[in-house]
């Protein structure tokens, strides 16, 4: 097992009807501003609920988060957080309104230009403080819930940020919360979960036993709960474990100690920025791709992971291996995604834009080794048509 640092101070607040507690969570006499996405949290109630529970506060409310958080957008929350004293944050949705919550944390304490925070270079963010945050999850998928990073996008590039003053106080999970997600929604957040857990998985053995095992414990969870929850959505039991294994899998638990390859999401993140496909759509389209591709690197957490998850164990080792890539790619298309570029309108003629962005934001020496080349990058997207 490698050497690590864990630190997570978020305060998980689980199950249903916890809503109430949320006078208690947030200060007192406080000048909150509310962040949301589009119209859901209105037509369902949850900002009505929210705002129930928030006496004896001055509350202001900042909406329109888009699914990818703009820069430009945030930075109008930024001038409402400076004008009005705001000394508390509630982020109310998925995780981009999270992400995009974390960066109005930030920006608002910075005292340079704003656009310095975001460096795909340096993604740590040179700051001192931030406005503190609480979250109240409506669609489970990305951890940010509890986590302290987020993933912003300006002029087409998508640019991760992290800090350890944006880890959010408190995060209220009331599966009853994400009842009325649209099938599409929870068939990215299984997705986007379960890329997650892999990306810090699949990488090489490093004797990390509970690491491991709890990783794949995550991964059978989703693949148990799958079908249950996208169609039943009101199964609480199935929504219940969808949404803790969505926390799990990305609060820095599973990736203590473990090398982590995170080329999916970063080939994925240009993929969204350029031609606007879902997040975790590209992230289905792309693993069985780069697990094709670099199957030999991988090859002993690629049988463990057959084994362990898909209780795949006849046959020779490359044998083992692409019947696991086959069963992963079956199981997201068994949610409703497909996982070839083509299903989306692209082609090869894509491809040169999509290594032009890699090389422009420096992402030409990925995964866990740092060995996978813009080459290697176009190996993959071609498997991935």
């Amino acid at each position: 097992m490698l050497n690590f640092d864990f630190y997570n101070p978020t305060h998980i607040v689980f199950g249903k009807d916890r809503m109430s507690e949320l006078d208690s969570l947030v200060p007192k006499n406080s000048n909150i501003l509310i962040t949301y996405g589009g119209g859901s949290v209105n037509k369902f109630g949850t900002l009505d609920k929210v705002l129930a529970n928030l006496p004896d506060r001055k509350i202001f409310q900042f909406g329109g988060i888009e699914p990818n958080p703009q820069y430009l957008t945030l930075m109008k929350a930024v001038e409402i957080v400076k004008n009005e004293d705001i000394d508390f944050i509630l982020a109310v949705g998925g995780g981009s309104v999270m992400d995009g919550s974390k960066f109005i944390a930030l920006a608002s304490c910075y005292s340079g230009n704003a656009l310095n925070l975001l460096n795909p270079d340096s993604p740590l963010a040179p700051v001192d403080c931030a406005i503190p945050m609480g979250t109240i999850v409506t669609l489970p998928a990305t951890g940010s819930e509890m986590n302290n990073g987020a993933v912003i996008s300006h002029n087409e590039t998508k640019v991760p940020i992290f800090s350890i003053h944006t880890f959010p106080k408190f995060s209220i999970l009331d599966p009853t919360l994400t009842f009325t997600l649209p099938k599409t929604q929870v068939a990215n957040g299984i997705i986007d979960t379960f890329i997650h857990t892999v990306e810090q998985y699949v990488t090489y053995p490093v004797n990390a036993g509970f690491q491991d095992r709890t990783a794949e414990g995550i991964l059978q969870t989703l693949i148990e709960v799958s079908d249950t929850t996208l169609n039943n959505p009101e199964d609480y039991d199935a929504r219940a474990n969808l949404v803790w294994c969505s926390t799990m899998a990305l609060n820095g638990l599973i990736g203590s100690g473990v090398p982590q390859d995170w080329t999916t999401h970063m080939i994925g993140h240009e993929i969204t920025a350029l031609f606007g496909i879902d997040h975790a759509k590209t992230l289905a389209i792309l693993q069985p791709a780069i697990w094709k591709v670099r199957k030999e690197k991988k090859k002993a957490k690629l049988l463990q992971y057959a084994a362990r998850v898909w209780n795949i164990t006849d046959g020779t080792d490359d044998e083992k291996i692409d019947l696991a890539i086959k069963t992963t790619s079956d199981f997201f298309e068994s949610l409703g995604v497909s996982t070839k570029l083509s299903a989306y309108g692209l082609n090869e003629k894509n491809i040169d834009s999509i290594i032009a962005s890699l090389a422009k934001n420096n992402r030409t020496a990925l995964s866990e080794t740092k060995d996978l080349t813009l080459d290697i990058c176009r190996e993959i997207l071609i498997k991935a048509l």
